[in-house]
């Protein structure tokens, strides 16, 4: 905080440290907006760059050898502004909550990033094969998803929050439809879907409508709108693509249909970006104006009160409410600086309120997360599989999600490997 060094402590140093701190806070998430708009972008082009590489290495490099180094020029160009970015991100200016956990997840999809070039040149080479791809490209994309999921975690401003949880979920939706596209691409490549890949893509499929429903629980209208247009025009070709690849195992010469199958997924997936776009404008909006918004009510205040006040030394209210007033001051004054507290005071009590109720949901998701990283670690599952089974085991106990999640976490310190 920055004031004069006055004793006693001043009213309206705190009143207006209090609105800077605000300030600084919404200025940091605004930064932190711009970087979730960034990584949008790179997981975007990184999907494109798996199921390139899909079809590549399913074909024996007869297909889209040429596209691979368009699709990783484009990843290189948005990882570039996803650097950029991270330069501007302030650690030592009031750090949001939970920052340390948030610059761990960063250095971790980082660290993951740095994977790509090798990962490149095995592709190019087919010295990798498509399943050990397809998971070290989804596992990138995993650490980056995770990296905006500790974004809405640390964010303190309940409206941003909310924007934050609609745009990851969405994004989950949408990396989700990227995998299907890749595991459809490589069975139309081989002509031949096994039951593990069917299995997967049913899976895929059941939690892209999982996610979308979190979506649409903290989206803003005018995204909604967008993506209910999006889901009443629907792709009949698009569906009966999808039943052949969820039903039958053997193909015949499917090449064409490995490229229709792309093009049409990556044109549903293209889409999915106008929404995720347009989240990220209503993310960008709502930081803009959470920003004036406070710099205008300290523009208005601020300098009345620090001019009004000067030379006031203690201020006390008493139990009832009724302001002490120090030698100088007028009791009028007296009571507009006590009003000023208290609509401070209720508002950012408001505020915590409704950030409270926002991060449940966030927590509870979390929480899930965790419990199918547990079973993915110790019984070797899926993602999907996990879900599965968690779901499977609160419906034969009749309970919710939620409580099966934190029964299986509360005894994580007895499972084997602990």
């Amino acid at each position: 905080m920055s004031r004069n060094p006055a004793f006693p402590p001043n009213v309206s140093d705190f009143l207006l440290a209090s609105k800077r701190c605000e300030i600084t806070v919404l200025q940091q998430l605004l930064q932190m907006g711009q970087l979730v708009g960034r990584v949008s972008q790179l997981i975007h082009v990184l999907q494109r760059e798996r199921g390139t590489a899909n079809i590549y290495l399913c074909s024996h490099g007869v297909l889209f050898s040429q596209q691979l180094a368009a699709r990783r020029r484009d990843v290189e160009q948005a990882e570039l502004a996803v650097q950029r970015q991270l330069v501007q991100l302030d650690a030592a200016t009031a750090p949001l909550a939970n920052a340390s956990r948030l610059f761990s997840r960063i250095a971790c999809a980082l660290h993951h990033l740095n994977t790509l070039p090798t990962l490149r040149l095995q592709v190019q080479q087919q010295q990798i094969p498509q399943p050990n791809a397809m998971n070290t490209y989804s596992e990138i994309i995993r650490s980056l998803l995770a990296l905006v999921f500790e974004a809405a975690d640390a964010c303190v401003d309940p409206a941003i929050a909310r924007r934050l949880i609609a745009m990851f979920s969405f994004m989950q939706g949408k990396e989700l439809a990227g995998q299907e596209r890749a595991i459809g691409a490589a069975g139309f490549a081989a002509q031949r879907f096994n039951p593990q890949a069917q299995q997967q893509l049913l899976q895929l499929i059941e939690g892209q409508e999982r996610c979308f429903l979190s979506f649409i629980e903290f989206a803003d209208p005018q995204s909604l709108a967008q993506w209910q247009r999006i889901q009443q025009q629907g792709d009949s070709e698009f569906e009966r693509l999808r039943r052949i690849a969820c039903t039958q195992t053997q193909l015949a010469d499917s090449r064409d249909i490995t490229l229709r199958w792309f093009d049409i997924t990556s044109a549903r997936i293209d889409l999915m970006k106008q929404i995720e776009d347009r989240l990220e404008e209503a993310l960008m909006a709502s930081c803009r104006a959470g920003l004036a918004a406070a710099k205008s009510t300290l523009a208005q205040e601020g300098g009345g009160l620090q001019t009004a006040t000067e030379g006031y030394a203690v201020f006390i209210a008493t139990p009832q409410g009724e302001p002490v007033i120090s030698e100088g001051i007028h009791p009028r004054l007296g009571r507009s600086i006590m009003e000023m507290i208290q609509q401070q005071s209720q508002r950012l009590q408001a505020l915590s309120i409704e950030l409270a109720a926002t991060r449940t949901a966030l927590q509870e998701r979390g929480e899930i997360e965790r419990a199918k990283s547990l079973l993915i670690q110790h019984r070797s599952m899926t993602e999907e599989s996990a879900h599965l089974l968690l779901r499977k085991m609160a419906m034969e106990q009749n309970k919710r999600l939620i409580d099966i999640a934190r029964a299986m976490l509360a005894v994580v310190d007895i499972l084997p490997g602990k």
